[in-house]
């Protein structure tokens, strides 16, 4: 979960590609206001709060919860974890592990909600269980003691950062938890180390274990106090997001699922920089609003809401999800809907919710929502579900906008959808993005606690894809520019590759709380697609293609892990000895790349000094003088229009030094000779430094580190490459460039 600069929104990724542009040379301190968090390694210390809270008794049967400090999985998930590929010809789409039925009742004046929540649980482990956790997600905003304030407090920063006022908190209160008519016995729990004073995680003690293979159901009456929106739910005026609203279980990994060796609880904290993991199942939810008000939800609405007593009931059911969000408001312009079809999917319904100030971007939504659905459908495999559901939120509640939850969204809202716009551009890329995360987030089920690359930076990396397919670039103009004639653009993938430059603290493979600051987390975003793109480049984008499509086919509904992408990877390029080095470098640790053409030399060879034949005859520098000079007059009578091309009376030895400044990663030298000649080598080896040598007719013009820049993590490509003689191109290009940032960082400020 993303909290980027302080002038974002969530997901504002547009902003993190193009921002970050803009603020390279502005300074990273703008952009990243959390770098120099205090003490950001560790929460705090038990304090003399914290230790008023009485020891939690173990568990009843010893299953342990993994690891606070888990990050990215180095070994391979078993083929037949969470029950195999899946074929297709399955009784459904995922196997199915929860099923919720839940009944709420909206209060908006008090902006409260009474649940009723019966739970169908399955123990897919070979031991009897005894305790089970659960989330409460919204115990994050009840105040000033949880987990995700505390690291706040720290100096890490949310999006836009806003604060929870007096009278504003959120909080999840558990009423009843029943266990076949039992009460059940319940405990909060801190899995990650923080405050006592956390109560996002709660551990159920049961009455009655759970057989291996068996299922138990759990009946919970739940009350929630939503919080002004500051971060992901929330209310503002009328409008309600309700998202992390009910207790939602947590998952039982078992041996041979993302590197567990022994039956583990997956339980993580709500933390400020976190996402979500559960098991699929089955969602059957009945909301009771106030009449007037307009409901969007995951999942499909069964028939038309039932009117009783000045309220409108409303049901909506999903199956194969893992999480249920929505919305109500009364404030909603009419809501717009469109269909859409593709070979292998259902018909898909797409409506699109905004309030009446933002109601003329609700076309650029559905068109943008209609289109990321043909290419994640092509690219990927066609959309398996029903529906889609996009919210505008609306002015003032920016921190609902960029959330995703199955076959439901929030994008963001702009005053203008104006083609060729940066606000334009920001809609669309905002709309594709949140969509897209129903892939990467939604259908592949990766642990965002632990893995955040698998869904934030995949699925980054797959929406540039989208647009450069498309042929988008990035808009940098203002109204003032535009009115000028001035249309400058930025390609997609240069604006994530200056966005990762750097010496990164976090390895990318890092969880998404343990990180050196907010920024770090920000950038895996932009780093994973650089990466991507990097291997995209050295593979072919065929291959990339294929081996992405394999990923998403073979781990559907399965929940994979960095090490399964890894070794996808590694199968279909058939190369697993770079997917590897790459892996090692960027995802398992955090290393720069930073290689240099340090010198270019052309000289000729000359005879040798010295003594040679069988006499020892003595090359003297006369003599040698003597002979050149006569080789050089019979070449200039044979050539008298010679020009460089044609080379000279000596041959020319270039020789050519590579300089590492950062991680060894594969490169390619390229040498051209003024007769149109070139020399090319590869340079993966782990030394620091390289030099190579040729002897030619003909000098050379120029060397170049990797010409096709497929090293996209390289921090410095200005010394990338050297010409023999001065050549103002460079500096024309760098010149350039900083014009075009200056015009970007312009077009930013007029934005805010």
């Amino acid at each position: 979960m993303p909290s980027l600069p302080a002038w974002t929104r969530r997901r504002r990724t547009w902003l993190l590609s193009l921002a970050l542009l803009m603020l390279a040379l502005a300074g990273w301190k703008l952009s990243h206001p959390g770098e120099d968090p205090k003490d950001a390694e560790a929460l705090p210390q038990a304090s003399a709060a914290d230790q008023a809270h009485p020891a939690v008794p173990p568990s009843l049967d010893s299953i342990p919860l993994a690891h606070g400090m888990a990050a990215a999985v180095r070994t391979p998930s078993d083929p037949k974890a969470w029950g195999g590929a899946r074929s297709g010809q399955e009784a459904t789409l995922s196997d199915r592990v929860v099923d919720y039925r839940i009944e709420a009742r909206l209060d908006p004046q008090l902006h409260t909600l009474e649940g009723k929540q019966q739970m169908r649980w399955r123990n897919r482990s070979d031991r009897e269980v005894r305790s089970v956790y659960l989330h409460l997600y919204l115990n994050a905003f009840e105040g000033e003691g949880s987990t995700f304030m505390t690291e706040k407090r720290q100096g890490f920063s949310f999006r836009t950062d806003v604060e929870s006022e007096e009278g504003q908190w959120g909080r999840i209160e558990l009423r009843k938890v029943l266990q076949q008519g039992r009460a059940v016995p319940y405990h909060f729990v801190q899995p990650d180390g923080g405050p006592k004073t956390d109560r996002t995680v709660v551990r159920l003690d049961l009455p009655q274990a759970v057989p291996a293979g068996g299922s138990t159901v759990l009946d919970i009456d739940f009350f929630d106090q939503l919080p002004r929106v500051v971060a992901r739910t929330g209310h503002f005026g009328s409008f309600h997001l309700v998202a992390q609203w009910f207790p939602k279980m947590a998952v039982l990994e078992l041996p041979g699922e993302r590197g567990a060796t022994e039956p583990r609880w997956n339980a993580h904290e709500f933390h400020l920089h976190s996402e979500f993991y559960a098991d699929f199942g089955s969602y059957d939810v009945t909301l009771d609003v106030p009449e007037g008000y307009v409901v969007g939800a995951t999942g499909e609405e069964q028939g038309a809401p039932r009117k009783e007593g000045g309220r409108s009931i409303h049901r909506f059911v999903q199956g194969d999800v893992h999480d249920f969000a929505w919305t109500a408001d009364k404030r909603t312009a009419a809501p717009l809907t469109g269909r859409w079809t593709f070979p292998g999917s259902p018909e898909v319904t797409i409506k699109v919710l905004s309030p009446p100030e933002y109601a003329h971007t609700m076309p650029s939504v559905l068109k943008a929502t209609q289109d990321a659905l043909t290419w994640f459908s092509k690219t990927l495999g066609p959309y398996p579900y029903r529906t889609v559901t996009a919210v505008i939120p609306p002015f003032n509640a920016g921190e609902a906008g960029g959330m995703e939850y199955p076959t439901f969204f929030t994008t963001d809202a702009y005053k203008t959808d104006k083609e060729g716009t940066i606000e334009r551009y920001g809609l669309d890329f905002v709309t594709i993005h949140e969509f897209g995360h129903g892939y990467f987030y939604g259908i592949l089920a990766s642990n965002e606690f632990e893995e955040p690359m698998l869904d934030e930076g995949m699925n980054q990396y797959w929406d540039q894809r989208m647009l450069q397919a498309a042929g988008r670039r990035i808009p940098v103009a203002t109204g003032l520019m535009q009115r000028l004639g001035i249309n400058p653009s930025v390609d997609v993938f240069d604006a994530e590759r200056i966005a990762s430059q750097g010496n990164p603290p976090d390895g990318l493979g890092s969880n998404s709380w343990h990180r050196y600051s907010s920024g770090s987390y920000g950038s895996v975003y932009s780093r994973t697609a650089t990466v991507m793109r990097s291997l995209e480049l050295q593979l072919g984008s065929e291959v990339m293609d294929r081996a992405i499509q394999t990923y998403y086919q073979r781990w559907k509904f399965r929940h994979p892990s960095v090490a399964d992408l890894r070794e996808v990877l590694a199968e279909v390029s058939g190369k697993p000895a770079l997917i590897e080095q790459v892996f090692a470098t960027h995802v398992y640790a955090a290393a720069g790349v930073d290689d240099r053409v340090e010198k270019l030399e052309s000289e000729e060879v000359k005879p040798l000094l010295g003594l040679y034949g069988a006499k020892g005859s003595e090359v003297t520098e006369e003599q040698r003088s003597k002979v050149v000079r006569a080789q050089r007059k019979a070449w200039d009578k044979a050539h008298p229009d010679a020009e460089a091309k044609d080379g000279g009376a000596l041959p020319f030895r270039t020789t050519v030094t590579l300089r590492r400044r950062g991680a060894a990663q594969p490169q390619v030298l390229v040498v051209r000779f003024a007769d149109g000649s070139e020399e090319k080598v590869v340079w993966d080896d782990q030394e620091r430094w390289k030099r190579y040598s040729w002897v030619k007719p003909v000098k050379a013009v120029s060397a170049e580190l990797d010409p096709q820049q497929a090293q996209r993590l390289d921090m410095s490509v200005a010394d990338n490459s050297r010409r023999l003689k001065p050549d103002s191109s460079g500096t024309r290009r760098l010149i350039s460039d900083a014009a075009a940032a200056l015009m970007s960082f312009l077009a930013l400020l007029s934005t805010l």
